[in-house]
């Protein structure tokens, strides 16, 4: 497993070299996401798409929302219309393995991004946060905010993404080192910003003294937050989210949430259809490690400002 850390992928990133126009880039590049209505998977799909359209290819959108069986559709289609390869962030870590094995039997080559499947050796790359560091950064900035004694929340994502499990493991590990802080409740909101927003609305009428609330995502943050200014109790509770989207990073400016962990979803977006693109040409992995990690970075209030466009590439 090889894991690409912090700012220089930026850099990096953007510096690599594009051949728009190749003749060996012809072709169609299948991009497909979990909801585009989520900003993150928004930005994931378009870098890619913008990458794989630089590079000379045609590139095609589209989302499984989290459905096995319209990621199955999706796959089905794209070997139909002959994609040269596939970007998928997929939908569940052992029921994408199917179709990540469908494709790779009908000769198109499989990028992972965003989250894994369990199983290695039938996609080409699997480029991942590192979720564990990243959950670990937050987690340092999280108690050094509430201190050794606090009450507090968290929200779990979806169950069946191991990102979720990885993020509140790497929560865990940091936060049960203080004794004195008490995690009044855990509740699975399933990355989905109103489902964050209705259940805190529960957790406020059982546990009406919440300090704190650390958030597998930033969607989830955000309905927490939402939840607790129409309570009238936000004012000296700590939030905690992950991802770096546009509307936490607004929320870190304005005082109501106290930081997020970004992920560089540009980064490893345009670096699978880059290293897509290598394998499409050369016929071997630009990398040789299937799994590569790509460290997360932490966005607070004091260095909020240089995260304006926290998806982009600038």
């Amino acid at each position: 497993m090889i894991t690409f850390t912090k700012r220089t992928l930026l850099a990096a990133a953007a510096a690599l070299p594009l051949m728009a126009g190749s003749a060996w880039a012809e072709g169609l590049i299948s991009i497909i996401v979990t909801d585009p209505a989520n900003p993150y998977w928004f930005t994931e799909g378009e870098v890619a798409k913008a990458t794989a359209e630089e590079l000379g290819y045609d590139a095609t959108v589209a989302a499984h929302k989290g459905d096995t069986n319209v990621e199955s559709n999706l796959i089905d289609a794209a070997i139909t219309n002959g994609a040269k390869a596939i970007i998928l962030d997929p939908a569940n870590a052992d029921g994408s393995v199917g179709v990540v094995r469908k494709a790779t039997a009908a000769g198109i080559p499989v990028f992972l991004v965003n989250a894994e499947i369990n199983e290695s050796g039938i996609a080409i790359a699997q480029l991942v946060s590192n979720n564990a560091q990243g959950a670990a950064l937050g987690a340092v900035q999280f108690q050094s905010l509430v201190g050794d004694a606090a009450t507090y929340v968290e929200f779990f994502g979806n169950p069946a993404d191991n990102n979720a499990a990885t993020r509140s493991n790497g929560y865990e590990t940091v936060l049960s080192q203080y004794p004195d802080l008490e995690k009044a409740a855990e509740e699975v909101a399933n990355w989905d910003r109103t489902q964050g927003y209705n259940k805190m609305q529960s957790i406020i009428q059982a546990n009406p003294e919440i300090d704190a609330v650390i958030s597998g995502n930033d969607e989830m943050a955000l309905g927490a937050i939402a939840a607790l200014k129409e309570a009238g109790k936000l004012e000296g509770v700590v939030v905690g989210g992950f991802d770096g989207s546009p509307d936490a990073v607004e929320a870190v400016k304005a005082g109501e949430m106290a930081y997020t962990v970004l992920q560089p979803v540009a980064v490893f977006s345009r670096e699978a259809v880059i290293q897509a693109d290598y394998y499409i040409k050369n016929g071997t992995p630009m990398v040789s490690e299937e799994k590569q990690l790509f460290d997360c970075l932490l966005i607070t209030p004091d260095n909020v400002a240089d995260y304006t466009a926290a998806f982009t590439l600038s």
